[in-house]
């Protein structure tokens, strides 16, 4: 027994110096993978989080938030294996002002390098007016790459009160239509888009709404469709007929146009025009954010957060 205890004592030091190494190593590499693990829960988490708060549109009646959802759906269905997670910080994903009197809610979904679809974006901002009642938006954009030419896809309703409405649909022209009289008959003319303006314009309570942004002007369709809803003060009810009855149909028929006959037309862009491409869509995106998205949140969120906002969403209007 003595012998086997000095034996044993012999190898302890060396056995307790492997054993206390392989030990701190499987400690380290047990730490490192649960930091990792946790990190990476919490990100999905967070990631869950802002997807699900996007998805809510809180402060739209039931035939606007069902509308939204419709078209969001839609588009993620067609290009799922396409597009990847939102990653947008979890204070860009929602915010809500300090005096709680302005939230957002922005979703970008990039795509992978296989797609045409450089990314889809969503949000809605709801913001208290001064005046009483509040100022709801809910949009949804989907923009190409440069290894297609055809144009986007912009969906916008704007509401400031129960009883008045602005709805924006347009697929925005990448080439010069007068240059390219080509693009103008494959994506305006034989889709049959201005059908879709022209139903809608039948609707007594729906009239033309001119947007006093020179540059939006500029870069929309012949067929935009940029209406102005304005009804009796009946607590929003024939508004939401509208939307589900007219708005709701129209809209669907416009984005199944863009899926089928732009974001998976088979085109030929050569190296030429993808330069124009690239060097076009620069600009407009860059304007986007300077006239319209630049000029608008540091109203409803302060210029700190409207900063950050802006800034997450550059990375992604960058071309």
């Amino acid at each position: 027994m003595v012998v086997m205890i000095c034996s044993h004592f012999q190898h302890s030091s060396l056995s307790i110096l492997s054993s206390s190494s392989s030990s701190f190593s499987s400690s380290r590499l047990y730490l490192s993978t649960s930091r990792s693990s946790v990190s990476c829960s919490i990100m999905d988490t967070q990631k869950k989080q802002g997807r699900s708060k996007f998805l809510e549109f809180p402060f739209v009646s039931a035939p606007h938030k069902n509308l939204m959802l419709d078209l969001v759906s839609t588009v993620e269905d067609r290009f799922e294996s396409h597009l990847l997670p939102c990653s947008l910080p979890p204070d860009v994903q929602y915010y809500k002002s300090k005096n709680g009197t302005s939230q957002v809610s922005l979703h970008i979904r990039p795509s992978n390098t296989d797609s045409p679809i450089d990314f889809v974006m969503g949000s809605w901002v709801h913001a208290e007016l001064p005046t009483g009642g509040s100022l709801d938006i809910t949009s949804l954009s989907a923009y190409l790459n440069s290894s297609n030419d055809a144009p986007n896809f912009v969906f916008e309703l704007i509401r400031s009160s129960p009883t008045m409405l602005i709805l924006v649909l347009d697929l925005p022209p990448r080439k010069d239509l007068v240059l390219w009289p080509d693009y103008l008959k494959t994506f305006y003319e034989d889709t049959k888009l201005d059908t879709h303006k022209q139903a809608l314009e039948k609707i007594p309570e729906v009239q033309p709404y001119i947007t006093s942004s020179l540059f939006i002007r500029s870069v929309a369709s012949p067929t935009a469709i940029f209406v102005r809803i304005q009804t009796e003060n009946d607590e929003g009810e024939r508004i939401d007929e509208i939307i589900k009855n007219h708005i709701d149909p129209v809209s669907k028929q416009v984005l199944g146009i863009w899926l089928d006959h732009c974001a998976c037309a088979e085109r030929e862009v050569g190296e030429e025009d993808k330069a124009y491409l690239i060097k076009r869509d620069g600009v407009i995106r860059n304007k986007t954010i300077e006239v319209d998205l630049g000029s608008s949140f540091p109203r409803l969120f302060g210029p700190e957060a409207a900063k950050q906002i802006l800034e997450a969403i550059k990375e992604y209007f960058t071309v």
